[in-house]
């Protein structure tokens, strides 16, 4: 084994184990500087931006949140959440400064979580609240957790709202520990469901479906989506064959367990595809704002956000491409207007394909080649850079259960609960023994190992098998070589990044470099690599 720094890693076994509770685990990534980062709040705080899960999280423009569900079923909208909770952890700011400052920041998941807890809960074996988790920017550019807001339902035996804040003590010390355990099994379930499987595999489907029924082989977008829909309806298939089915390793392994498709069904309501380009997502979270003057048209309101900074390069590569693709074959609108295949395929993509949501007026128009630059695009980078940001991380992240949990099975015990006099006697056990079983653990690791995985054969970012397939249109070929130059200029800035120990939240003693966005890998297991395609 070489000695790590910032831009390398190392990938060994390390067993985490407790002789009384018989529970043992394996971490996949370790380094020679700190082998316990997944304890600290730093690095809990760090993954929202550079983890296997960059997407949810949110500025926050408003304090307390607010919820949107239906007060009649679900209670009261107000959080518990108050400004003494997070006044102490501000650095001397108010509340109403820290947030026109753009110093606080959410990752909510109580609409999501809280229609679901009733039965969740009721499942044997599984347990959950409701989380929200406010972080505060520090000076230094970096995240720290201040509040974590825990719900249950309103109707329950225990209190609906609890709100954890950093610890002062050995007690309080593990109930935060506990805290963020419940949501880090949260954001496994939103990562796994609805960022991982509907917003990449099932929604770009539909677009890949349509494409092979209504585009010609030989028709010009074919030719350019061609390798962008690799693998992906074989991939799917198997996924609903032994992943999403009944009683699969997804209800297995994941806290709603049977209820894990009605969970991202009902996520698939607010689902927009002109909200899934990157810009458009950054700037709905608040993490962004329009400024033509910054290189890509985006200025982040968080400057050291590892994923959305390698994002957008990657991001305005596809986009440069796609445009000189398009303007080339569609020099005028009516050449897209005119075209009954391209027509065809983009109605089945929404009629058909997302039929449900057909009739909403969100879905973009195509009539111009400017449509069909931000169509194209999104849909190349949903099931390049987005699927890849998303998956190629799940074993070094996650396959070391303690610092992503898929599933809790005890809640956080209070003094009035009998099984408080446990706790505190043996704190460790209990934190044991409410992360998943020995052997909930090792299906959820062999299936994340398997997920996470480069084929020899893979096809990344950049490169194409058959580019002769251009062939006599020597322009078109011209450019894909630039866009393939560009990827490999991309690669390099990444690796200066990751490099560059002003930029805390990639570099550091025991931090893993992000390299999910780095475009090229080799075979195996290694937490990078943007393949072209959804191929796994």
């Amino acid at each position: 084994m070489v000695q790590t720094t910032c831009a390398q890693q190392k990938v060994e076994t390390k067993p985490f184990f407790n002789n009384n509770s018989k529970l043992y685990y394996f971490a996949h990534i370790s380094h020679v500087e700190d082998k316990f980062a997944w304890l600290r709040d730093d690095e809990f705080a760090r993954q929202t931006l550079a983890g296997i899960n960059p997407v949810n999280i949110e500025r926050l423009t408003a304090f307390p949140p607010v919820s949107k569900l239906d007060p009649q079923i679900y209670g009261p909208p107000d959080s518990a959440l108050k400004e003494e909770h997070i006044l102490p952890y501000l650095d001397g700011m108010s509340v109403q400064q820290a947030l026109d400052e753009n110093k606080l920041y959410i990752i909510d998941y109580h609409d999501v979580y809280l229609p679901f807890l009733d039965r969740i809960n009721a499942l044997d074996g599984r347990k959950a609240y409701a989380t929200r988790t406010v972080f505060f920017l520090t000076k230094g550019g970096t995240l720290k957790p201040v509040a974590i807001e825990l719900s249950l339902p309103p109707a329950g035996p225990r209190p609906s709202k609890r709100v954890v804040t950093p610890p002062v003590d050995a007690t309080s010390n593990w109930i935060w520990q506990l805290a963020k355990a419940h949501v880090c099994s949260n954001d496994a379930g939103v990562h796994q469901l609805v960022n991982h499987f509907l917003r990449t595999h099932a929604s770009v489907e539909p677009f890949i479906l349509a494409a092979h029924r209504q585009l010609s082989a030989m028709h010009p977008i074919f030719k350019l989506l061609d390798p962008h829909m690799r693998y992906t309806l074989e991939i799917n298939a198997l996924a609903r064959q032994a992943l999403i089915s009944v009683d699969g390793v997804i209800e297995n392994c994941f806290t709603p367990g049977r209820y894990v498709m009605e969970m991202s069904a009902a996520a698939y309501r607010d689902w927009r595809f002109d909200m899934e380009g990157l810009p458009a997502d950054l700037i709905r979270r608040g993490m962004a704002v329009r400024d033509p003057t910054q290189p890509h048209g985006l200025k982040l309101i968080l400057e050291d956000y590892p994923y959305a900074a390698d994002g957008l390069m990657i991001w305005s590569a596809i986009e440069n491409w796609v445009r000189t693709y398009v303007d080339h074959y569609y020099p005028e609108s009516s050449l897209i207007r005119g075209d009954t295949e391209l027509q065809s395929w983009y109605a089945e993509s929404i009629n058909v394909g997302h039929a449900d949501i057909r009739h909403k007026d969100w879905w973009p128009k195509l009539n111009t080649p400017e449509d069909l630059v931000s169509i194209l695009t999104t849909i190349i980078w949903l099931a390049s850079a987005q699927h890849a940001a998303l998956n190629f991380g799940q074993y070094p992240y996650g396959g070391y259960v303690p610092n992503r949990p898929p599933l809790m099975r005890r809640l956080i015990p209070d003094e009035n609960d009998v099984e408080y006099p446990n706790f505190v006697a043996d704190p460790q056990k209990y934190f044991l023994a409410a992360l998943p079983s020995l052997l909930q653990a090792s299906k959820f690791m062999a299936v994340v190992d398997t997920l996470s995985t480069h084929s020899p054969d893979e096809e990344y970012l950049g490169e194409r098998q058959h580019p002769s397939i251009w062939s006599g249109d020597a322009e078109i070929i011209e450019a894909f070589y630039g866009f393939s130059a560009e990827i490999r200029q991309i690669e390099k800035e990444i690796e200066k990044r990751n490099s560059d120990p002003s930029l805390k939240n990639r570099c550091g003693a025991g931090v893993i470099p992000y390299e999910l966005l780095a475009p090229s890998s080799e075979p195996g297991v290694t937490c990078r690599g943007v393949p072209n395609s959804v191929s796994i």
